[in-house]
């Protein structure tokens, strides 16, 4: 049995949607799922769902009875009062399945920064999970990916309408980056192979070496428009957050995890690509996700 968190997320979907189309039919799936409604119908009748959040001890209880593999993913949750305490509650019940109920095997979206990020948000709450499962004994894959690509999504409108690409890193360093698809694609291929062991740590980095302000260039080439790189400071950014619901807890450790990449430079050219498990390159990437959403937004 496979169990899938998130499975409406952006990560999330793209799992279950590779685990129904690959998998063997005697390896049953099951999801967890705060809005089953919210699922794709194929999705429902192929999957059992359990209702609920995998924060909840007693929803991961029952989704996790008789399964032996988890696809593992904390949702960012800006209305948290702490970054921190969000990552625990949901680990510690994880953590209390694996010990009782014989889960094998966990395969989780983690972070690049092992080992180098100090103080870094988001970040260092992410890699204290990872710490926290691995000492369970689990046989444990941490999928470390750097700047998610799909993370300019939101961006489509300014794009469009002011050719401008605002970002709170170094314009001028690089900046490693993954498409979510990738990070699916790996995750589904552990899941359906059950004969990895131990714990490791999976980097999952494009083939590029960009800087935001390349980037911009190569948004500029695919949308045959000027885009160019504007530096936003961290301060506006936090401010924009809260401005949009985030709590001050949850912005400051944004802000944090941005000035600790800027300074300690774990998603940066130090990082060797890993293109055999992140093929998708940025101009790829932009030409059949970013600008089919800019023409759109």
């Amino acid at each position: 049995m496979i169990v899938v968190t998130t499975p409406t997320g952006q990560i999330g979907r793209e799992v279950v949607s590779r685990l129904l189309d690959a998998r063997d039919a005697s390896v049953p799936l099951r999801v967890i799922a705060r809005d089953p409604v919210a699922l794709p119908p194929q999705v429902r009748d192929r999957a059992e769902v359990v209702q609920g959040s995998h924060a909840d001890p007693a929803v991961l209880k029952e989704a996790c009875q008789g399964a032996d593999r988890v696809f593992w993913l904390v949702p960012p949750t800006p209305g948290a009062d702490s970054v921190e305490g969000h990552f625990r509650a949901f680990t510690e019940p994880l953590c209390e399945v694996i010990g009782q109920q014989g889960v094998e095997r966990v395969v989780a979206v983690s972070t690049l920064g092992r080992g180098v990020a100090k103080n870094a948000g988001q970040v260092s709450a992410s890699l204290a999970a990872d710490d926290a499962i691995a000492a369970t004994g689990v046989h444990y894959r941490a999928l470390c990916a750097p700047f998610l690509m799909e993370n300019l999504l939101h961006q489509a409108q300014s794009i469009r309408d002011a050719g401008v690409l605002r970002v709170s890193l170094a314009p001028d360093r690089v900046l490693r980056t993954c498409a979510t698809r990738d990070i699916a694609a790996e995750a589904a291929r552990l899941l359906l192979d059950d004969s990895w062991t131990g714990q490791e740590d999976v980097p999952l980095v494009s083939p590029d070496d960009l800087t935001p302000e390349g980037m911009a260039g190569v948004i500029s080439e695919v949308l045959g428009r000027p885009v160019h790189a504007e530096f936003a400071p961290i301060a506006e950014q936090k401010a924009r957050m809260i401005r949009f619901g985030a709590t001050e807890a949850w912005a400051q450790a944004y802000a944090d995890m941005v000035d600790a990449q800027n300074d300690q430079g774990f998603y940066g050219a130090s990082q060797p690509s890993t293109p055999d498990l992140a093929p998708t390159d940025f101009r790829q990437w932009c030409e059949e996700v970013l600008k089919p959403a800019v023409l759109q937004s």
